[in-house]
């Protein structure tokens, strides 16, 4: 699995991250390094939770040889997926009474000065619906297995961490109409990234693009009667 696109996704995707979810990160109580680390960890943590239970679900595609057609629909869902507001979130039930509970957790947790209030608030951060997060989680899913899943989600949120920390500790480090710039171009590396999952869904025997997977083999016995 190409690990690394992970880190890039997320290193590329912390523009769409400052806008998000910047408010959040300057809400923590105190200007101290380690409040603000504690809560990008948290993140981190939730993101490789999360990782390595769609990893386990992929994992069934693995076991059957299926991993190709995988690979295949996660890069096809991908393209979707760029086309989609950045705002977007599946209409899952319940999602919005979810939302509205983490932001009562937010509340509560933000008044405190702790390095636990500060990590529990980032690990409340990385389950609130997030489009980016879906587009890194279906890459996730293609690991097939829950360790490599955690692993990339991990890798993912690692890459956000430098800009989303900087930000936290002083806000207007970078400026507005760079972030915006960035921001758009983040759907061109979705499509990317699309593109590179299809790539390895195809099986062209290609190292690191391409490589060969293995595939479902048809029964070729007979039964005889």
């Amino acid at each position: 699995m190409l690990l690394w696109t992970a880190f890039v996704a997320g290193m590329i995707g912390s523009f769409h991250c400052v806008g998000m979810c910047g408010p959040i990160a300057l809400a923590i109580p105190g200007r101290t390094v380690l409040n603000r680390l504690a809560y990008q960890l948290g993140r981190v943590l939730t993101y490789a939770a999360l990782g390595a239970v769609v990893g386990l679900l992929g994992r069934s595609f693995v076991q059957v040889g299926w991993q190709h057609y995988l690979a295949l629909t996660v890069g096809l869902l991908m393209l979707l997926l760029a086309g989609l507001p950045s705002t977007w979130a599946p209409p899952v039930p319940g999602l919005y009474h979810l939302t509205n509970g983490l932001k009562a957790q937010f509340r509560a947790l933000l008044g405190q000065r702790s390095l636990l209030a500060s990590g529990m608030v980032g690990i409340l951060n990385g389950l609130l619906p997030c489009g980016l997060v879906y587009v890194a989680l279906a890459g996730a899913v293609v690991s097939g297995d829950s360790l490599q899943g955690a692993a990339y989600m991990a890798l993912f949120g690692l890459g956000t961490l430098p800009l989303m920390l900087a930000v936290s500790l002083a806000g207007g480090l970078i400026p507005v109409p760079v972030r915006q710039r960035m921001r758009r171009a983040v759907p061109l590396f979705i499509v990317g990234l699309g593109l590179l999952f299809i790539l390895r869904g195809l099986n062209l025997g290609i190292p690191y693009v391409s490589p060969k997977l293995p595939v479902a083999k048809a029964s070729s016995e007979v039964v005889c009667h």
